[in-house]
């Protein structure tokens, strides 16, 4: 099982120095991803919580982080369909050639219609266009010349390069939804859970995935499962998964395994009570975090 965790990238702990600080220790310690995740604007009035009223573009993120690390691989869960994919490809694609190609691109629907709002797309038909979004990406990438015309999107007959070296990016799709888990197993690399997902169910969904891809001739094996990990440290066991004492949440991760989950990555930003923490005591409690929790 790879084994990441997730940069400060909310609240008052997301600072240049313990982004970097995290970063560097998280390799040093063996772990195999950082990931980041997108959040464009915080609705005046929402209730969406603590964790998304102030965070990082996960593409710059990244861009930097791979300048201060050499071998960990990047992640972002997820990148919204709202923006425009030719745009979107070249800057994943000049990521992936300046990373080493060490990054993993996660798509998905969205969910918040003030984003498409602020965007200028409309928020109805995301899983169709979502569909096409991910066609263009992999047209862009792999293409000479690049033309696509669609129900949503337009690529006039271009040369568009450098190509992603050494190759694309893998492709993770989130989503929950029958429909979502179908599409993922017919489109993707892979799946990644929600920060919502219902980790007692993992398996489940992850059976539909394999049930779906054995159907379509697609290799089972080289899918990846990928579980957002809201992990809390707590001094007593919790209810939900990964949430309690670190052999606890070790626990949970060998569970994770067994239910068929190939990737974790521990995310600290979505633990309400951590992110509201002062800047110097965050970082101290996720340095004892990534040492408790590494690989």
């Amino acid at each position: 099982m790879r084994i990441g965790f997730a940069v400060p990238q909310s609240g008052p702990w997301a600072t240049p120095d313990n982004l970097r600080r995290v970063a560097v220790r998280a390799e040093e310690l063996g772990y195999h991803d950082l990931w980041t995740f997108q959040r464009l604007l915080y609705p005046v009035g929402h209730e969406m919580g603590p964790t998304y009223r102030s965070v990082h573009d996960p593409v710059v993120t990244l861009a930097h982080l791979s300048g201060m690390t050499a071998r960990i691989g990047l992640g972002v869960a997820v990148l919204n369909a709202y923006v425009q994919p030719v745009v979107l490809a070249r800057q994943l694609a000049t990521l992936q050639t300046l990373s080493g190609g060490r990054l993993t691109a996660g798509i998905g629907l969205g969910w918040l219609p003030e984003e498409f709002a602020a965007a200028g797309v409309a928020f109805e038909g995301r899983g169709r266009r979502g569909e096409e979004f991910v066609e263009v990406l992999r047209k862009v990438w792999n293409d000479d010349p690049v033309e696509h015309e669609g129900v949503f999107y337009r690529v006039p007959p271009s040369h568009l390069d450098p190509k992603p070296a050494p190759g694309p990016p893998p492709i993770l799709l989130g989503g929950t939804a029958e429909v979502a888990l179908r599409r993922a197993a017919r489109l993707a690399d892979g799946w990644v859970s929600s920060s919502r997902e219902d980790l007692t169910a993992i398996a489940g969904r992850i059976e539909l995935i394999k049930a779906e891809l054995a159907a379509s001739g697609r290799d089972v094996a080289g899918f990846r499962f990928v579980c957002r990990g809201v992990t809390r440290v707590r001094d007593e066991p919790g209810g939900r998964p990964l949430t309690g004492p670190y052999d606890k949440i070790r626990a949970d991760v060998a569970a994770l395994a067994e239910a068929g989950v190939t990737d974790v990555f521990h995310d600290l930003n979505f633990d309400q009570d951590f992110v509201g923490l002062d800047a110097g005591e965050a970082v101290r409690r996720a340095e004892e975090a990534l040492e408790a929790l590494a690989p």
